[in-house]
């Protein structure tokens, strides 16, 4: 759900005592406006229409407003990928694909909440209940990672599907960071979000020996097929989806 939608609930809701929704909403505006590190707690508490001590009945300071609001944010994160992996349906490449895209389309969609979850410079691992819910939505991609490295060809060392769930993740933050975000990061590319991390996944899978070549391959036996054809490209995470 937008953050935007959630503000006008919020309003109404502050109306009837809802002053911690108010302040998370107020700083939610305030991140789409300036960054996560561009406002104050006191810039929360007047967004709110509240005194600058009003925010403390509800959270220790600055950094425990984000912490909330990244919470939440990785919390949405891990719904949207894992509808789009859906375990894995119809194929392991195809549902691959939709969590690159869903990756691209939060950030897209949800700057604010994206700022708060990684341009913070929270400590997530000083707090327990963000990197339960940050290691939740990482889980997804893992779990899409182990199932894409299990498609290794013959003869191809299986890489550490934590290592490639890591470069994988790393690759779609630089993507979504640089060219596609929904606010004033985005920058101007000749070619999507999607088609760029595409490429750059089909780069990385290219070095470690994956068939990259998204044909699928030809039913037809060797020996029948037409003159001049030429031979069909191999099966494999890139070639026949398993």
């Amino acid at each position: 759900m937008s953050w935007r939608k959630e503000q006008r609930r919020a309003e109404r809701g502050y109306h009837h005592g809802n002053l911690k929704e108010a302040l998370v909403q107020a700083a939610l505006g305030l991140i789409a406006e300036k960054g996560a590190a561009g406002f104050t707690f006191a810039d929360a508490a007047r967004m709110a229409g509240v005194s600058p001590a009003a925010p403390y009945r509800h959270f220790r300071d600055r950094d425990e407003l984000l912490s909330s609001i990244a919470q939440r944010g990785f919390e949405q994160f891990e719904a949207m990928l894992t509808q789009a992996w859906d375990d894995g349906r119809p194929d392991t490449v195809t549902a691959f694909e939709r969590v690159g895209k869903a990756y691209l389309a939060f950030a897209r969609e949800e700057p604010a909440f994206y700022s708060a979850m990684f341009e913070s410079g929270l400590p997530v691992d000083l707090n327990p209940t963000l990197l339960a819910a940050s290691e939740r939505a990482f889980a997804v991609i893992r779990a899409a990672a182990e199932r894409l490295a299990a498609l290794a060809p013959p003869g191809t060392p299986r890489p550490p599907a934590l290592m490639m769930a890591l470069h994988i993740w790393s690759m779609a933050h630089g993507v979504a960071s640089l060219f596609g975000r929904g606010d004033a990061a985005r920058r101007k590319l000749p070619m999507t979000a999607e088609d760029l991390l595409e490429a750059e996944v089909l780069i990385y899978l290219r070095g470690l020996g994956f068939p990259t070549d998204r044909r699928p391959s030809s039913p037809e036996p060797a020996d029948k097929k037409p003159a001049g054809q030429p031979p069909p490209p191999p099966s494999g995470p890139w070639g026949t989806p398993k």
